[in-house]
């Protein structure tokens, strides 16, 4: 699979809205984070553990979310809820790391500081988050295949999350940082009518097609 023709994504045509003041604040907390953890030697399991608190465990008991973004709990009491949460099940690291949250007042973003966490640990492990758009829907041993096939292709570890768009009509679309690698059918048809198009023109010009009968 070939992958030269790339093209750049238009940074300033990004529809979403970014909350620039939270995303630094947790860039800040999940550099410490990290680096407390390899300091520790348990990076991959402090990154793990804060986003499985942040995405599978708090959004299964809404009171301790409220407890944690509350500017009106106490310090003690969110450490305390912290304590019964990670009593026995999660790192040193961790669990401190919450606790220096909490002490902050920063406990309303952990969400963000989790994504913030993975995204250093994968920057560290020169890994790309990239997204792989197919025109129909994958079983997780074809996704695996693709994942192979592009990370050989482009000779570089990805990060994959898979999306679904039929207007690609097939192939694949890949997206990593402001790169897009696009081997979709439709892009390959504009391109095809294009050339002959330009092909055309060129006919005119130099008199290769004539109106005359």
């Amino acid at each position: 699979m070939s992958y030269e023709g790339s093209q750049k994504v238009n940074e300033s045509s990004s529809t979403n809205e970014v909350d620039i003041g939270t995303e630094q604040v947790a860039h800040v907390y999940a550099k410490a984070i990290v680096e407390a953890a390899d300091a520790a030697g348990c990076r991959k399991e402090v990154v793990s553990q804060l986003n499985m608190l942040a995405h599978d465990v708090l959004p299964k008991i809404p009171q301790a979310l409220e407890v944690f973004a509350s500017p009106k709990v106490t310090t003690d009491a969110k450490e305390e809820v912290i304590n019964r949460l990670a009593k026995g099940r999660l790192q040193p690291t961790t669990t401190h790391s919450l606790h220096i949250l909490a002490r902050h007042g920063r406990l309303g973003i952990l969400a963000a500081v989790a994504k913030a966490t993975s995204r250093l640990a994968d920057e560290l492990d020169g890994i790309h988050k990239a997204l792989f758009t197919t025109a129909v829907p994958l079983t997780d041993e074809k996704k695996n295949d693709v994942l192979k096939d592009v990370q050989q292709s482009l000779g570089m570890s990805l990060r994959p999350s898979f999306v679904v768009d039929a207007s690609i009509i097939g192939g694949l679309v890949v997206q990593i940082g402001d790169t897009i690698y696009d081997q979709s059918v439709a892009t390959s048809l504009t391109k095809l009518g294009n050339q002959l198009r330009q092909r055309n023109i060129s006919a005119l010009q130099t008199g290769e097609y004539s109106w005359q009968t």
